[in-house]
């Protein structure tokens, strides 16, 4: 009888591990998910922009020379 509770712990704490790793990997491809987003987005304005003939769309940054 103490055999078969042992084997239920073992199966519970099996699924809990492999739900465990299922989250984790859910929540790995979400934020991968919002960070590819979010730089298409980006590059979709800076598209946009040129598209519309500007030239100023992505301004570089030049450090001031002493």
């Amino acid at each position: 009888m103490n055999h078969r509770s042992e084997d239920r712990d073992d199966g519970a704490d099996q699924r809990r591990s492999v739900a465990l790793i299922g989250l984790i990997v859910i929540l790995a491809l979400a934020i991968a998910g919002v960070v590819l987003v979010r730089e298409l987005r980006e590059r979709s304005r800076i598209e946009d922009c040129l598209m519309a003939g500007r030239t100023n769309c992505a301004p570089i940054e030049v450090p001031q020379r002493r």
